[in-house]
């Protein structure tokens, strides 16, 4: 990452203090960049709407209704209770004023990345939302239209991420930057949180499966279906009986023999993978919680007890990473390296703002005057203690 940071640290500054000129510099030359303007027009962007395939259509409406309605369940309410007397407490909840979602385009399109962000700033009421995609594939701008993303932008890399940060004459200033991306874009997120919120610092995809017995056909199709995202992309296996991480092996190879994608997923599953025999479930737990992976896959809802760290749990033979990736509800977008330990994936609360809330009468505040009073003056802050003292008159202390 560090040496990541040192080739993007130039392209941040660059992008700072020239705004578009230097956009759209890198962008032609790291992006091959043909269009005069980073952002895509609006008509073209309906045009390649109305091209999609009826079935793509429907298969994005389908996925984007299981978000949508995920979403909805995780908005935080607004509240306000009178707590004791004198003392009404309570919170509102504020959407983001403008957020970017950045979708990557190597191998593949990822049309379902534009729904895991886009969908839940819409449910959070965000009222602007940008789409930044390089070398964006025609399908992901005409989804990026079907969803509503009007404000449709065709540059990438570190470039992009620093026009969001800092706003330039074509790409409005965003409060927040979310979406996956490779290890510049991971690198330039970094740098620049603080100046510009973002989700996660995200690495190479990761799976963990804790399986006593099983299929082993299906084991070994979840352990592709991981691999198959990234040369970089690991995907483990923890079993408590040889013969099925025997059988999970074999099975592997035999899968990969017809697997279109096995150049990458061959790569993912000799570099970065393995099947590991535990002593017992429990050693297979401790092992998941230390790793904190990703997407963590397990037997039965009995473990969900155990689990203190994971980005997105799947429980049993028939909740594959797959339906995750696409459209069971949850968002894909995930902390990976470890950052499970610090955070779950992405959520409508990234989009949103809860602000607390505070309404004391004279009864109220005079039940607190001591406590206020007595931490300010042990923290050396009298002016703290008299503006307490001096609404509640001469019984109110010291004024």
């Amino acid at each position: 990452m560090a040496e990541a940071e040192s080739v993007v640290a130039p392209i941040l500054a660059a992008v700072r203090a020239r705004g578009d000129a230097a956009l759209l510099e890198y962008a032609r030359k790291f992006d091959g960049l043909a269009r005069k303007s980073v952002r895509v027009p609006e008509k073209e962007l309906l045009s390649l709407r109305r091209r999609l395939p009826p079935e793509l259509v429907h298969a994005v409406a389908a996925a984007a209704d299981g978000v949508r309605a995920y979403a909805g369940r995780q908005m935080p309410a607004a509240w306000m209770r009178n707590v004791k007397p004198g003392l009404r407490l309570g919170q509102i909840v504020r959407p983001l004023d403008a957020v970017a979602a950045y979708i990557p385009s190597g191998r593949y399109p990822l049309l379902s990345t534009l729904v895991m962000t886009v969908i839940p700033a819409q449910v959070a009421g965000v009222p602007n939302i940008c789409v930044a995609s390089p070398k964006a594939a025609p399908e992901v701008l005409g989804v990026a239209s079907l969803l509503g993303a009007h404000a449709v932008f065709e540059m990438g890399g570190a470039q992009a991420i620093a026009a969001f940060a800092f706003g330039t004459r074509t790409v409005p200033r965003a409060d927040r930057i979310v979406g996956p991306g490779n290890i510049y874009v991971a690198a330039a997120k970094k740098l620049l949180a603080g100046e510009v919120g973002i989700d996660f610092v995200a690495g190479p995809s990761e799976i963990l499966i804790v399986a006593e017995e099983g299929d082993p056909r299906i084991l070994a199709a979840d352990m592709l279906a991981q691999a198959e995202h990234d040369v970089d992309a690991s995907a483990v296996l923890l079993t408590t009986s040889r013969k099925l991480a025997a059988a999970v092996a074999a099975e592997v190879e035999r899968q990969l023999a017809d697997l279109p994608t096995a150049g990458v997923a061959g790569q993912a599953i000799a570099r970065n993978s393995a099947i590991v025999v535990t002593s017992s479930l429990d050693e297979a737990m401790d092992i998941a919680n230390r790793f904190a992976p990703e997407h963590l896959s397990i037997p039965d809802e009995s473990l969900l007890a155990r689990v203190r760290h994971a980005g997105s749990v799947f429980v049993g033979p028939f909740s594959p990473e797959a339906a995750g990736d696409y459209a069971s509800g949850p968002n894909h977008v995930l902390p990976t390296g470890g950052a499970a330990r610090l955070r779950g994936g992405l959520s409508v609360t990234d989009f949103l703002k809860v602000i607390s809330v505070q309404r004391l009468n004279r009864t109220g505040l005079k039940r607190l005057a001591p406590a206020i009073t007595t931490l300010a003056r042990a923290e050396g802050l009298e002016a703290h203690a008299r503006s307490v003292e001096v609404r509640l008159g001469p019984e109110g202390g010291r004024l």
